[in-house]
């Protein structure tokens, strides 16, 4: 299921880490074998691994 969520990301859309609220607004740059690099308002560009956690998609207006 993990997998599934991640996989439709793609770069340009917004997220929000799970167990990291405070990191704030992240937009994904990269979506590559379930690596995901997302560049984060108050933390920068971290790696997650699509594997262990699942994103938040974030709609804006």
């Amino acid at each position: 299921m993990t997998e599934d969520v991640n996989s439709i990301l793609e770069p340009g859309m917004f997220v929000r880490h799970p167990d990291q609220p405070d990191w704030g607004l992240g937009q994904v740059q990269s979506n590559i074998g379930g690596r995901i690099t997302v560049n984060f308002e108050n933390q920068g560009k971290v790696v997650i691994d699509g594997r262990r956690i699942t994103l938040l998609m974030e709609f804006l207006p």
